[in-house]
C-alpha cells in the first residue's frame, strides 16, 4: 500500500515560477517514490487572499480525515496561523518554506510585522519544516522559533541541458529569468545595462508580467524612457529557458533577495557567468569564482561587474569554467525528492 500525502497550494500549479516549479517537481517526485499524492488547489490571492478565499482554502483544509498527512505551500500557510492551531493536534501539518512572507520586497511596515507575527504562529502549528536553502532554515531558527530539529534542507534540483557557448556573443546576449516583481531588481539592473550602454550587448528578461502588471508597466516605461527599447526585450513567459541560457554569454539578476534562486543554478548547470547580489541564499548557490556578486540597489556595482564581464573575454571564459564546475555538482530533482519523501515518510 503507498503512502498517502495531501499538497496544498495557492493560485495556479501550472505558472512558470521557481516556487511552483519546484511544488511540480517534487509532487512527480513523490510520485515517483511511491507516494499517492492528492493535489488540493487552496485559491488566488495568497498570501493576501480575499475573505472568502481564505475561508474556502480553510473548509477544504478541514475536510481532510483524522491523522492526514498535508503538505502546505508557505505561500498559503504563513497566512493560515488560526487554521493551523485549530488543527495541529489532528493533522500532520507539514510547512514548506520557499522563503518567509515577510522578506518580500515592496512591503510596508505594517505588512511586514503582519506577516511576520501569522507566520511565525502558523510554524509552530507545523510538526515539521522543509525549507529550500540552508539561510531559509537558519532565519527560520533565528527569527521565527524553529528548532533545527523540526528543519529538512531540500534544496532544488536542476535537469540536464545544454552548455552555453559563452563568450561567442557578437554583442554579448545577457540573459535574465524571474517573474517581474519588485523583489527580482529588474529596476536596477535596467539601470546598469544604460550604464553600460557604450558597450555592445544586447539583453531579454524572461518572466510573467502577470503576476505583477504595475511592475511589468513601470519596467516597460523604464526601458522605454532610457532609451533601450531596441537593446533590452521584456520576453516575457518562454516555455524553455533552458534553450535561451544555451544561447546567453551572461546571466544577470539583482534580485533583493532569494529564499534559493533556482534561476541561478540553472544558469550555473549551463555553464553561465552570473551578476547577481549579495543576498538571501544567493551566495550560497553562487560561488565567487562562478560570478561577481555587488551589494543589493547599487545600480553602479552591478554596471561595473557587467562592465567587467563585457569588456574582458579572459574573465568571463574563467567565470564561465567555474561555473560549469559548480552547476555539475548541484543536485537533480530526484535528490531533492528523496530527501522530502524520507522525511515525510519519518512523520507517518
Amino acid at each position: 500500500m503507498s503512502d498517502g500525502v495531501t499538497f496544498a497550494y495557492p493560485g495556479d500549479l501550472a505558472l512558470n515560477t521557481g516556487g511552483y516549479a519546484y511544488d511540480r517537481h517534487v509532487i512527480a517526485g513523490l510520485c515517483e517514490n511511491g507516494w499517492s499524492v492528492q493535489r488540493l488547489p487552496l485559491g488566488d490571492g495568497f498570501p493576501a487572499p480575499p475573505k472568502d478565499v481564505k475561508i474556502e482554502a480553510e473548509r477544504m483544509l478541514s475536510e481532510l480525515p483524522d491523522g492526514a498527512l498535508v503538505l502546505v505551500d508557505g505561500l498559503a500557510f504563513g497566512v493560515l496561523d488560526e487554521w493551523a492551531g485549530r488543527e495541529a493536534r489532528r493533522l500532520n501539518i507539514v510547512a514548506l518554506v520557499h522563503h518567509p512572507l515577510a522578506l518580500e520586497t515592496g512591503l510596508d511596515l505594517r505588512q511586514r510585522g503582519r506577516f511576520h507575527r501569522c507566520e511565525r504562529q502558523a510554524l509552530s502549528f507545523a510538526r515539521h519544516v522543509i525549507v529550500t536553502s540552508p539561510t531559509t532554515a537558519e532565519k527560520l531558527e533565528a527569527h521565527y522559533g524553529v528548532p533545527v530539529r523540526r528543519i529538512t534542507v531540500a534544496v532544488p534540483g536542476t535537469d540536464p541541458a545544454a552548455a552555453a557557448k559563452t563568450s561567442d556573443g557578437d554583442p554579448a546576449h545577457i540573459l535574465s529569468i524571474g517573474s517581474l516583481i519588485p523583489r527580482k531588481g529588474y529596476d536596477v539592473l535596467i539601470a546598469a545595462l544604460k550604464q553600460v550602454e557604450h558597450l555592445p550587448w544586447r539583453a531579454t528578461v524572461v518572466g510573467s508580467h502577470a503576476l505583477d502588471p504595475l511592475t511589468a508597466a513601470l519596467l516597460r516605461s523604464q526601458v522605454e524612457t532610457l532609451g533601450l527599447t531596441a537593446r533590452i526585450s521584456l520576453a516575457g513567459e518562454c516555455d524553455d529557458p533552458r534553450a535561451l541560457l544555451a544561447g546567453a554569454d551572461i546571466f544577470a539578476l539583482a534580485s533583493r533577495f532569494e529564499g534559493y534562486g533556482m534561476a541561478f543554478a540553472e544558469a550555473l548547470s549551463q555553464g553561465l557567468p552570473i551578476v547577481a547580489c549579495q543576498t538571501g541564499a544567493v551566495p550560497d548557490v553562487v560561488p565567487e569564482e562562478a560570478g561577481i556578486l555587488v551589494p543589493v540597489d547599487d545600480a553602479g556595482a552591478f554596471a561595473r561587474a557587467l562592465d567587467g564581464l563585457l569588456t574582458d573575454k579572459p574573465l568571463r571564459r574563467a567565470k564561465a569554467e567555474a561555473a560549469r564546475r559548480a552547476g555539475a555538482k548541484l543536485p537533480g530533482w530526484a535528490t531533492t525528492a528523496d530527501i522530502i519523501s524520507t522525511t515525510l515518510k519519518a512523520l507517518r
